[in-house]
């Protein structure tokens, strides 16, 4: 579409174009160089996939990624100007800069980066606003951690204590030791009792209730003591 419109304007952009001394433009000296980029001209219909307008030499080159439909809108643009406006595109970086930014695309990316940037400093602001509650909250788990916390672990020490002496009074060797112990005081006092009525310390009416309860108590201890120790065995 493009090639009736560039052929026709080649041989008259071409003479101007070559007017432009190249130490007054910002580009590569290769750039102005080439026989293809020494003038404002668009290519013709056997370079037309090359058209570019160059970055200055001082900005890294980067792989393009614009489309086929963008480049065209943007060749649209760069063909309804003048000649004169294509050579202050190659020798003025700031007209440069000025059609850089009228592209829809670099508007687009230019929203962006203002939209990211307002939600950064929004949050940021937020963040600010919530310090001084974190401050306060950091001061009170200090606070916690070193009264209230040592006082609540202090306390959950001495409960773990009684478990533990609560557990090993109640375990069953331990009621085994001391029903036995209390078997064993049983008839030690039978023993004892015993012992008085020979030594004439105690008359018969006396000694006869008092033995046979100790030595009632004492078999119902053993009897237990024996049942216990079974089914623990078995």
């Amino acid at each position: 579409m493009f090639k009736s419109f560039w052929g026709s304007q080649e041989q008259q952009a071409q003479p101007l174009a070559q007017e432009i001394p190249p130490t007054n433009s910002w580009y590569p000296p290769s750039v102005l160089s080439s026989p293809s980029s020494s003038h404002p001209t668009t290519p013709s219909s056997s370079s037309s996939s090359s058209f570019n307008l160059q970055r200055p030499a001082d900005h890294p080159q980067s792989p393009s990624h614009v489309s086929p439909s963008e480049a065209a809108g943007i060749i649209v643009l760069l063909k309804n100007k003048s000649v004169d406006e294509l050579r202050k595109l190659l020798s003025d970086k700031d007209a440069y800069h000025q059609f850089l930014l009228s592209l829809d695309q670099v508007k687009i990316q230019n929203n962006l980066r203002d939209e990211l940037r307002k939600e950064t400093l929004q949050l940021a602001r937020e963040n600010l606003e919530k310090e001084p509650r974190i401050m306060e909250l950091q001061n009170q788990c200090r606070i916690i951690r070193t009264t209230e916390l040592a006082a609540a672990q202090e306390k959950l020490h001495e409960l773990e204590r009684q478990k533990e002496e609560t557990l090993k009074f109640y375990s069953p060797a331990s009621l085994l030791h001391r029903l036995q112990e209390a078997m064993n005081k049983t008839d030690d006092e039978s023993e004892t009792l015993h012992r008085q009525l020979f030594e004439g310390e105690i008359d018969i009416g006396a000694f006869v209730p008092k033995y046979k309860k100790l030595r009632n108590t004492y078999h119902k201890q053993a009897l237990t003591h024996l049942a216990a120790k079974t089914s623990l065995n078995g």
